[in-house]
């Protein structure tokens, strides 16, 4: 599992990635520059926000549900993370897994940007093609004790559009890293299992 500390940097950095406004978010800006734009401006927003110092989780967690989640290809994490059986799954059952992923995953992030403090960003070089439409974007997050790696997985859509659909924490990816679990929970119980799994979860 991925321990507390390494999950309130992974909060911070997905909310420096999600202060910008949409329609901002156009092919023409390249994602390390939206990084490193929106980066120091939001840590600081955390870093003065009291209700978010003091682990406000409902104000939090419809922070992260407004800010972050509309920069994410939902779809696509939940449909990777849930693995083949995905395919298998009843449009209503896909339904319910988003829902509850995305629920776990604000809990999650929630819980983690009360232990924000000191953090700042470092956008590290990216190696990418002119006209690449899934990039990776590497950074650093620099604090307390050793810095930290945090690697982004972007892809462009239509609309030229960059949203997230993967997240390196340390050499962990957090898609991968689900989908183990989630198999585990499917292989018992199907998938019916693991959204109740899911949504037991979420509950506590």
């Amino acid at each position: 599992m991925i321990n507390r500390r390494i999950w309130a940097t992974t909060a911070a950095a997905w909310l420096a990635l999600s202060a910008l406004p949409m329609a901002a978010m156009a092919a023409e800006e390249t994602p390390d520059a939206l990084v490193k734009r929106v980066s120091a401006d939001v840590l600081d927003t955390i870093r003065n926000d009291k209700s978010l110092k003091s682990g406000d989780v409902a104000r939090i967690g419809a922070l992260v549900d407004k800010m972050v989640m509309p920069h994410v290809n939902f779809q696509r994490m939940t449909s990777a993370a849930v693995g083949p059986k995905w395919r298998e799954a009843t449009p209503e059952q896909k339904q319910l897994l988003q829902a509850e992923f995305k629920a776990l995953l604000i809990r999650t992030y929630a819980g983690a940007l009360a232990q924000v403090n000191d953090q700042t960003v470092v956008v590290r070089p990216m190696r990418a093609a002119a006209g690449d439409k899934d990039v990776l974007v590497r950074t650093e997050v620099r604090g307390r004790g050793d810095p930290i790696q945090l690697d982004y997985r972007l892809e462009q859509n239509a609309e030229g559009v960059w949203r997230i659909y993967n997240l390196n924490v340390l050499g962990v990816w957090l898609v991968e890293t689900y989908r183990s679990q989630f198999a585990q929970e499917i292989n018992a119980r199907g998938i019916d299992g693991l959204i109740q799994a899911l949504a037991s979860r979420n509950k506590v």
